[in-house]
């Protein structure tokens, strides 16, 4: 049994299987973007407290599904043992309830396109927050320049024609900004507590408080989702879904590996938020800016996860 576990998890760690797994979680996060924006329309929802209701939703019921598919994977009933509690409920109120309030404000005053360059970030903080947070990550002079890069972009996606600050706004792109570095910091905390439970364990768990927290918001700032049909029925069910697998394979892959070691597939999250959002939303994508945005954070992250012998700062 124990050479068996050893097979799997060396399986787990080879490049090939965390560059698929890992690309597989990026995409379904890309497709996040203009599914979110679509739900907005297809379940009319207008106002703060309907956008953070909505995340709720489907957070919870992302929690719910990751639950039961918990118990029948690892056949028994998905448990938190007393000392998890405390860690696991950081988690979800960080991971889940602050980062996509944030997001889900943030996206509904900006485009798919900006939001999905933007977040891309969250590769940069999770690095800085780990030369702080875990003895074995430290800052090299190579992860510097690929975190400017990474910088550079986030600034250049949000320059307008005659205005160095006229296309950023709070409830846009600045609240897209803040749930990145949520996320950025809680991809680190998952890593430190990624050994006390079973990664569909701290999945179920964290969505399901991160997803209450949500709704509780929601309720409280008078939020509605209404206009239920079979079409966004099943898109609220495929957007919880997604969060169930990515969230699911990326705590398993942040398990077994480095921070850095799969935080370098997160340049793909850009690119496939950005070419869903133009092929779903009608967004125009092929504009010199957005596109050399994309290009920096991709070689901005490629460079910070490079095999390097760079001297630690």
């Amino acid at each position: 049994m124990k050479n068996q576990r050893e097979e799997q998890i060396s399986i787990i760690q080879k490049p090939v299987v965390i560059c698929i797994l890992a690309l597989l979680c990026c995409a379904l996060w890309g497709s996040a973007f203009p599914c979110i924006k679509i739900g907005y329309e297809w379940f009319e929802i207008e106002g703060t407290g309907s956008q953070v209701l909505f995340a709720g939703c489907r957070f919870f019921l992302s929690g719910v599904l990751t639950f039961l598919i918990g118990c029948i994977v690892e056949k028994r009933l998905l448990t938190m043992k007393r000392s998890s509690v405390g860690v696991i409920f950081r988690q979800g109120i960080l991971q889940t309830t602050i980062q996509y309030v944030c997001f889900y404000i943030g996206l509904a005053h900006t485009t798919g396109t900006k939001g999905s360059i933007i977040n891309a970030s969250n590769a940069f903080v999770s690095i800085v927050a780990a030369h702080y947070m875990l003895k074995s990550e430290k800052m090299t002079w190579q992860k510097g320049i690929g975190c400017l890069l990474g910088l550079a972009s986030v600034i250049l996606v949000n320059l307008e024609p005659g205005a160095l600050d006229g296309g950023v706004h709070l409830l846009g792109e600045g609240m897209v900004l803040l749930c990145t570095i949520a996320y950025g910091i809680s991809t680190v905390f998952l890593k430190m507590i990624s050994d006390r439970e079973s990664p569909m364990t701290i999945t179920a768990y964290q969505t399901l408080i991160g997803g209450v927290f949500l709704i509780v918001i929601g309720w409280a700032l008078r939020g509605e989702v209404g206009h239920f049909t079979w079409k966004s029925i099943l898109l609220l069910l495929y957007m919880a879904l997604l969060s169930t697998v990515a969230f699911s394979l990326w705590t398993i892959l942040l398990k077994y590996n480095p921070v850095g070691k799969v935080a370098v597939y997160g340049f793909t999250i850009p690119v496939f938020g950005v070419a869903l959002s133009g092929l779903l939303l009608g967004e125009q994508i092929f504009s010199i800016k957005n596109l050399a945005a994309l290009v920096l954070v991709s070689i901005g992250i490629v460079i910070v996860n490079k095999k390097q012998n760079d001297k630690k700062i």
